[in-house]
């Protein structure tokens, strides 16, 4: 048994301040992905840093109309939160669609963005992983790759990102809200918080190592209540994605005013699916449209010899996913 030591800190100037002298030492949210690690010895870290104490557990509603989440805030409380269910309903519907129940009531916000890949050659000490521990290879390049990247992907990693909840944040241009040490705060773009593989798989964000996320801001988004999440996953529940697509709509007439496409599972971090959505501004919106646009996305697409399929599959998601929302305008 691997002995590690254990802190709560009385506030997020004391949780920095532990990290920042610890190079050992991680945060512990809800353990729903850090303790699984532990005991897969993939990640052994010599002190916890417990921040599920700290006043970080509400949901608030910003006077321009956005919200603020705190990042403990649970899973399942922000799902069944009614401000967030009515003006902000991808959110609920990202998270429903992921985990279990129990586990929904222990994850944390700022854990779900930060949860680790499920590729099984980094939980497998056994195998090479260049994530796990750099310069030893990429044993899922030419392995068992059917659920990993087709996107942004680099010879030195192809795996994927874990979160639902973190693709719908991308697509609803949230901001990440920071704390570091000597009472520095900071944000970042969710967009920019995750990375793509290149040379250093090991380093997922853009964070620094001692900082703390302290909320998630959702800004304001009229149109955000017309909103889809769409999830393909091997059995109905408490699975991960094959592949997922975030979306909202909206349409002036047929005209698509504006939109929001954000893809899981596809890439090392949540993909914000750019081109297509400017593929679809100020056009009338039709199914080979939405097609078209999807093309235009996947087009970068570099497939593995097992998930080929993950093209066509996150096309045909896109597709069904606009034209549901649009039914329900141009009907």
């Amino acid at each position: 048994m691997r002995v590690f030591r254990y802190r709560r800190p009385a506030d997020v100037a004391e949780a920095v301040a532990l990290l920042d002298a610890e190079p050992g030492a991680a945060y512990l949210g809800g353990g729903t992905n850090l303790v699984d690690l532990m005991k897969l010895g993939v990640q052994l870290p010599d002190l916890l840093v417990d921040v599920t104490g700290l006043p970080l557990d509400t949901v608030e509603t910003l006077p321009d109309g956005g919200l603020r989440v705190g990042a403990t805030v649970r899973n399942s409380d922000l799902a069944a939160h009614p401000v967030v269910r009515r003006d902000h309903p991808l959110l609920s519907r990202a998270l429903l669609a992921g985990a279990s129940g129990q586990l929904r009531n222990m994850a944390t916000t700022a854990g779900n963005l930060l949860q680790r890949t499920r590729c099984g050659y980094f939980q497998d000490t056994g195998r090479a992983c260049n994530k796990r521990e750099p310069g030893t290879g990429c044993a899922a390049r030419h392995g068992q790759n059917r659920d990993l990247a087709i996107l942004g992907w680099s010879e030195f990693c192809v795996a994927t990102h874990p979160s639902d909840l973190a693709v719908a944040l991308v697509a609803l241009d949230a901001v990440v809200e920071l704390h570091q040490p000597g009472g520095g705060a900071r944000e970042i773009p969710l967009a920019e918080l995750h990375r793509t593989p290149g040379e250093h798989p090991e380093r997922e964000t853009n964070l620094p190592r001692d900082a703390l996320i302290t909320a998630v801001r959702v800004p304001p988004l009229p149109f955000a209540r017309r909103c889809t999440y769409r999830k393909v996953r091997d059995r109905a529940s408490f699975a991960f994605a094959v592949g997922s697509v975030a979306a909202a709509l909206d349409l002036d007439g047929d005209t698509v005013r504006d939109v929001r496409l954000a893809y899981g599972a596809v890439a090392h971090r949540p993909w914000r699916a750019y081109r297509a959505e400017e593929a679809l501004r100020g056009r009338p919106f039709t199914a080979e449209l939405a097609a078209r646009a999807a093309d235009a996305e996947l087009a970068a697409a570099r497939p593995l010899p097992h998930n080929g399929f993950k093209v066509p599959l996150i096309r045909n998601l896109t597709v069904q996913a606009l034209t549901g929302l649009a039914g329900t305008v141009l009907r």
